[in-house]
């Protein structure tokens, strides 16, 4: 099963940075003014997990979910390595300078065109798990699950970064999964940030080489992002990248600030949860609620108000519980490697799929929620990501 891994891509090079191109010279000082003082840094912690020097830190936690500097020489907006040529925070960062149109000359060989909001696909399907067991721990089909287990057990990849949980079960962490019970384990949407990348240290002290990384659109452009601006080994580990169609991400205060605080609904007593037009949670003694999505406005994370990546547009697939069918997957096929896997597992019968039109309105909803995304990028940004929007 060695086809399906990145290192045989027929696109993996392309729109790399050409050897005459002029030397990239930025460091923790450009990083630290224009994205994450700028509010743009979504937490994804990509330049944290490329420091070879370990001097970027990151605080797990609520109201955090932001990389620092941890050296006190140079103060925090500057870098002691960075001021002797150390480049590899702002070439892995998926929010610094021109980062989409060189994740999609990466992905692709050319940049997205006006018409595809959501980014370049080559395909939408809609797909479910057929195993009943996997599809009942998953969100919506419970196809991301699937596709982890199967390439596991097929030796794609030796392990997988995910959000898991913690505690009541409901404070989202990155984590590492290796088998199919700790896939399961990890299974489901929390809408809680988890900076999945970051479990790529104990896979790097394990000796795993071959990683899925399942994460939003902030998190599946850092290993596009890197390979492009060739930020060395740190995201080579990389080869299948899963992304999450996502609005927003809410501040864990949201369980006790809203959520108990007015509906009285405790957050270990909740045993599901989802969105769709409207907070949907799930108790364990079968109570179902809705919350109004207004009101849980004001829990959403600063980082998200500056995202424009609905649709986790540099993924191999991205995915997505939205439509008229909660049970079956929103699948967006992007590369030809995510259309390998696609194909092959339909083919061993793990996942059943029919066509995305068959669903034409979670068609148009993706692409009315990508636009909405890409409206929130701010206009003294890099302009290439506004492209498709009214001037």
């Amino acid at each position: 099963m060695r086809e399906y891994r990145r290192s045989v891509r027929v696109p993996a090079m392309a729109g790399a940075t050409p050897r005459t191109a002029k030397k990239w010279t930025f460091q923790w000082k450009e990083l630290h003014d224009e994205v994450i003082n700028s509010n743009l840094c979504t937490g994804c912690a990509g330049c944290v997990i490329s420091c070879p020097h370990d001097v970027i830190g990151y605080r797990h936690a609520p109201g955090a979910y932001r990389p620092f500097h941890l050296e006190d020489e140079l103060g925090p907006d500057n870098c002691v390595h960075g001021e002797k040529g150390c480049t590899s925070c702002t070439r892995a960062c998926p929010r610094f300078r021109n980062w989409e149109s060189e994740a999609d000359e990466h992905l692709h060989a050319r940049e997205r065109r006006p018409d595809e909001v959501s980014g370049i696909y080559r395909d939408i399907l809609l797909t479910r798990a057929t195993d009943t067991t996997v599809a009942d721990h998953g969100q919506d089909g419970g196809l991301v699950s699937a596709i982890l287990i199967w390439c596991l057990e097929k030796d794609v990849i030796d392990g997988a970064l995910v959000s898991a949980t913690e505690g009541d079960g409901w404070n989202a962490v990155p984590a590492l999964a290796t088998d199919r019970e700790e896939v399961l384990a990890a299974a489901r949407s929390r809408y809680t940030y988890s900076a999945n990348t970051m479990a790529i240290a104990e896979a790097r002290e394990r000796g795993l080489g071959s990683l899925a990384l399942v994460g939003m659109g902030c998190q599946t452009s850092v290993g596009p992002v890197m390979w492009h601006r060739r930020v060395g080994k740190a995201g080579k580990p990389i080869k299948l990248n899963i992304g999450l169609l996502c609005s927003k991400s809410f501040d864990d205060s949201i369980f006790e600030d809203l959520f108990w605080a007015k509906y009285r609904l405790r957050r270990e007593d909740m045993a599901k949860m989802n969105i769709k037009g409207v907070f949907q949670i799930w108790m364990r003694n079968g109570d179902y609620h809705e919350v109004n999505l207004k009101e849980c406005h004001a829990w959403t994370r600063d980082s998200c108000n500056h995202c424009p990546d609905f649709a986790a547009e540099h993924a191999d697939i991205s995915t997505g519980g939205i439509g008229e069918n909660s049970d079956w997957t929103l699948t967006v096929v992007r590369t030809e490697l995510g259309r390998q896997v696609i194909m092959a597992m339909l083919a061993d019968g793990v996942i059943e799929g029919r066509p995305g039109d068959s669903d034409p309105g979670a068609i148009a909803l993706m692409h009315k929620l990508a636009a909405k995304s890409r409206s929130r990028w701010p206009e003294w940004a890099n302009p290439a990501v506004a492209v498709s929007l009214p001037a």
